[in-house]
This record gives C-alpha cells, sequence and structure tokens, in this order.
C-alpha cells in the first residue's frame, strides 16, 4: 500500500498548527504534506518533521495528487472547496460544522464509531468539540447500560473561536490587571474575569443557541440513536484551550460510581482523575497539551430516587481532542 499525500487547509489557524503537530507526534504515514491557507498567509514557512514547508494559497487545484485533505478553515471554506476535493480523488476530514448534519457524510469519534468511515463519499465529519469532549466518555457506559437521557453545562475555552480570541483573552486580561480600558473585538462581551453565553446565533424557536444544539443533534446521530434526550447549557469561560463539562446522565436500568468509575478505567482515550480527598478533579491546567478526555467527580444524582443517574465532570483539550486530534485519528482510519 502507498503511502498517502496530505493537505492540510487552513494550516496557519490554531487548529491548523495542532493538525501539522498532531501528524509529527503519532508519526502519521504519508508521502507528501501540503499546506493551504489564504492568501494572506501564502508564502509562510512551517515546520514539519525538521523541514521547512511553504504554505501555499488555497485554490480549487489545490488538491491535484492529494489522498486526504484535513480542513480547518471554517464552514463557508469547507462548502466552496468540497466538490475541489472530491472531484480531485481526495476524501476531505472537515472540521466545521457544514456537513456534520448530512446524512450522506459521516460523523464520526473513533473511540466510538470508526466503522462510519467506511461509509464516506469522500467527506467526512468531525464532531464540535463539545460533542466529542461529553460523549467519548459515555459511550462505554452506553454499551453496558443504555444512556436514555443527558444534561450538559459546557465552560468552553477561547480557542474554539480560534486563535484571534485566545489572543484577545491574553491581550483583555493584561489590560484588566494595569487598570486599562479594553473593548473585545472577537467576543462580543469582555473576557478577562467573566464569562458569557456562548456567542453562537439564539435558534429562536427553541431559546436555545446553535452550540447547544449541535450537542443535541450529533449525539443522537453518532450515538445512532434518536430517542437520547439531551438538553445543554453552553457557556464561554476565561480558559485558553480545554473545555470542561458538567454532565448529568440517566441510564435504562440503575448504576453505581463505582460501576461508572471501573467503566471509565478502560474507556479508549479517557483517564479517571478523580481524588476526593485532595479535591483533585479534572482541570483544564491538565488537560491543556495532551490527548485524553479527563473524568472525575463521579457521582450518583441525588435527584433521581431510582439509582439510574450520575454526574459527572470531564475536560479535554478542546484544540487536540476536541479538533485536530480527533481528525488525525479519523485520517489514520483512513
Amino acid at each position: 500500500m502507498s503511502l498517502p499525500s496530505v493537505a492540510i487547509a487552513g494550516a496557519t489557524g490554531a487548529v491548523g498548527v495542532e493538525l501539522i503537530r498532531c501528524l509529527e507526534e503519532r508519526d502519521f504515514p504519508l508521502k507528501s504534506l501540503k499546506l493551504l491557507a489564504s492568501a494572506r498567509s501564502a508564502g509562510k514557512t512551517m515546520t514539519f518533521r525538521g523541514e521547512e514547508i511553504t504554505v501555499e494559497e488555497l485554490t480549487e487545484d489545490s488538491f491535484r495528487g492529494v489522498d486526504i485533505a484535513l480542513f480547518s478553515a471554517g464552514g463557508s471554506i469547507s462548502k466552496k472547496y468540497a466538490r475541489a476535493v472530491v472531484d480531485a480523488g481526495a476524501v476531505m476530514v472537515d472540521n466545521s460544522s457544514a456537513f456534520r448534519m448530512d446524512d450522506n457524510v459521516p460523523l464520526v469519534i473513533p473511540e466510538i464509531n470508526p466503522e462510519a468511515v467506511k461509509q464516506h463519499r469522500g467527506i467526512i465529519a468531525n464532531p464540535n468539540c463539545s460533542t466529542i469532549i461529553a460523549i467519548t466518555p459515555l459511550w462505554p457506559i452506553h454499551q453496558k447500560n443504555r444512556i436514555t437521557r443527558l444534561i450538559a453545562s459546557t465552560y468552553q475555552a477561547a480557542s474554539g473561536a480560534g486563535a484571534a480570541a485566545m489572543e484577545e483573552l491574553e491581550e483583555g486580561t493584561r489590560a484588566y490587571l494595569e487598570g486599562r480600558e479594553f473593548t473585545p473585538s472577537v467576543l462580543p462581551h469582555p473576557y478577562a474575569f467573566n464569562l458569557f453565553s456562548h456567542n453562537a446565533p439564539i435558534d429562536p424557536a427553541t431559546g436555545y443557541n446553535e452550540e447547544e444544539l449541535k450537542m443535541v443533534k450529533e449525539t443522537k446521530k453518532i450515538f445512532g440513536d434518536a430517542a437520547i434526550r439531551v438538553a445543554a447549557t453552553c457557556v464561554r469561560v476565561p480558559v485558553l484551550r480545554a473545555h470542561c463539562e458538567a454532565l448529568t446522565v440517566e441510564c435504562e436500568r440503575p448504576i453505581t460510581p463505582a460501576e461508572v468509575k471501573e467503566i471509565l478505567s478502560t474507556a479508549p482515550g479517557v483517564r479517571v482523575v478523580d481524588d476526593p480527598a485532595r479535591n483533585y478533579y479534572p482541570m483544564p491546567i491538565d488537560a491543556s497539551g495532551q490527548g485524553d478526555i479527563l473524568a472525575g467527580r463521579i457521582r450518583a444524582d441525588l435527584s433521581d430516587p431510582s439509582g439510574r443517574s450520575f454526574c459527572l465532570f470531564v475536560a479535554g483539550d478542546q484544540l487536540l481532542k476536541g479538533a485536530a486530534l480527533n481528525a488525525v485519528q479519523i485520517a489514520e482510519l483512513l
């Protein structure tokens, strides 16, 4: 089998940088790597395996000879170039929301539904970061004791809004500490020492924002279970790159915290961090820069006398497992 040629669209962005790092750190077998970005980034150089690669302008002709195209350049760009990718014979692994709910596009978390990769027609979608971080730990539980309901409250990092939002958090924090005025331009509200409802547009019919509805719809599709009930509240917090989520989970049959902990202790891509004596549980500082989803604060839901519900707190790197790492894992399956 010949090695694939890989292209990264959006190579200079926050996720693009992590895509390059993941390919390198995981020793991804490839024949060549092409880095693509907007015209203003073309000509820059980036390092991969000790070699300098010049960033090229993304065009319709960029995918000749490419086998796998990793996209992290926004939904409009993915839609614009999808036909060019497929017509060139490449497979698009798309990190945007452009194709996630398309019935003809697999929505894949390799720890959950790797077999779905085989169903692709040239495009595979990477799920929303909040969805990945919430449901990867829940899948092995769902297999043993079907989950009927999920209530999620998210604490989402700046990286979900891109490198510019991360810079704005740093600059806003510096200004706050120095007593200077600072007007945000990337996000709608001051970010330093503040938190606010996720800035995705609100759906007037439900009152939920788009980020929350992604979690609802994507969970159903990935689990292959349209009956699962999901509610989410998504909030931006002043953290650079790791999302946290408080989950309340209801199962079909009674389940104990000890059973949950035992299942999670062998769950792929998950690391249990649950030390009540030290009050040590999943934190962004520990989740950042590594690929595992941290899971802890495992306890019974005292509001459910049936014993079928439990509470869980998780943390995961939004740029890695929430985006780049999951995409590279999909490429590995291909």
